[in-house]
């Protein structure tokens, strides 16, 4: 999991975002206003409890990132005097669920929020930002994006959905029976009646003409990169503050907890939750799951370690400690192994984390002034002076 965020913090700079940190614990309304009441989050999975000040304050812990984040920036006045922010957070959630692989009661969030924003190419940006998240890691993912329209043109399209759940009424699972009139989008982010979902009406059919524009930019900008995508016109987001591109990434391995970042624009929760009608756009990484994704990909590890020294008897430990100094020094990722180990299994420890180079030294190579080098990887090996041996792994990992 910490090379799932290691790897999310890395892209930040490079996109100009900036770290934000929230509390774990805030009133419940900020989640009623935000996620909604007649949310799954707000309804059933929320661990709540009144404060013992006078007011018994009810309290929450922090199921998500975005409302916190959003209650920040409006409070910091940033809404009226300098809207246009880009912000990252990382730390756990909180929801009260069936433990399961890839769904638990506390789970790790790393989170990107900007606001200030209306443009397609931000969207398309943020997009970008994620598959070059993805393909950092190395970890093959499919993304799916749509568009949910705005207030101008989202009203037919809930009304055709309510139309047609009331066609399906008697194959509507339970929870939809309630949402039909409450929040009708979520018909068709159900999982018991997915299948059915599938007859269900398409909200790219309802585009105005400005929403229809919009995506297709967001689309023209992702293919003018190589950003591959596929558009799902079922994937929703089920809260009216939520306008324009939903998307969600899919990684292979998972089982029904695939999904492993989700976002959206939400261009109306700015002004919901008493702000100024200030824009937004975001997405959550879920790094639990991505862990679960890189293992599943034999990723766990990839090129985290460069090298693994081995010192072969208690002679050769000094200098092989000198020799990890200074390799680390040259900003390589080293491990040393125990003395104490044959050289088969120093060799099977360092397959195993993933290290690309062996750096052996024995007595002889230590009378010498030489270690053995060799690239597991090509399973190739040659005699190197111990003075060399950050330049000879630098040139061969060029190759």
């Amino acid at each position: 999991m910490l090379k799932a965020e290691a790897a999310a913090r890395a892209l930040m700079p490079r996109y100009g975002v900036g770290e934000i940190r929230v509390p774990a614990l805030e009133r419940i309304q900020l989640y009623q206003r935000s996620t909604g009441e007649t949310s799954d989050v707000v309804e059933k999975q929320m661990y709540t409890f009144s404060d013992r000040d006078e007011a018994e304050t009810v309290v929450a812990l922090r199921p998500e990132g975005t409302p916190g984040v959003v209650r920040a920036y409006i409070e910091g006045g940033l809404d009226r005097s300098d809207p246009e922010q880009r912000f990252f957070y990382s730390g756990p959630m909180f929801r009260r669920e069936r433990p399961q692989k890839g769904r638990y009661r506390q789970f790790y969030q790393f989170g990107v929020e900007v606001f200030g924003r209306a443009d397609a190419a931000c969207d398309a940006e943020l997009l970008i930002m994620i598959d070059d998240y993805c393909k950092s890691l190395g970890l093959p993912a499919r993304m799916e994006i749509n568009s949910i329209g705005d207030p101008t043109c989202r009203p037919a399209f809930r009304e055709a959905l309510v139309k047609w759940g009331r066609e399906h009424w008697n194959e509507l699972c339970a929870d939809c029976h309630k949402r039909i009139d409450r929040n009708p989008l979520r018909l068709l982010d159900c999982k018991i009646d997915a299948k059915l979902a599938e007859s269900a009406p398409s909200s790219l059919d309802y585009l105005c003409p400005d929403c229809r524009a919009h995506f297709d930019t967001v689309r023209g900008t992702l293919d003018s990169v190589g950003v591959r995508f596929q558009v799902n016109p079922r994937l929703v987001r089920g809260l009216d503050y939520y306008t324009r591109t939903a998307f969600e990434i899919m990684a292979e391995g998972l089982g029904a907890q695939s999904t492993i970042v989700a976002g959206g624009r939400y261009d109306g929760l700015v002004e919901a939750m008493g702000g100024a009608a200030v824009p937004g756009i975001g997405f959550a990484i879920g790094l639990e799951r991505v862990a679960l994704a890189l293992e599943a990909a034999n990723l766990v590890n990839g090129t985290v370690i460069d090298a693994v020294v081995i010192a072969m008897g208690d002679a050769a430990i000094r200098q092989s400690a000198l020799i990890a100094h200074r390799l680390r020094a040259a900003g390589l990722a080293v491990e040393m192994t125990s003395a104490l180990r044959k050289l088969k299994a120093s060799l099977s420890r360092a397959n195993k984390i993933g290290a690309r180079f062996a750096v052996i030294i024995g007595e002889d190579e230590l009378a010498r002034g030489v270690v053995q080098l060799r690239d597991l990887a090509q399973s190739t090996q040659r005699e190197v002076a111990v003075g060399e041996v950050a330049a000879a792994i630098a040139e061969a990992g060029r190759n």
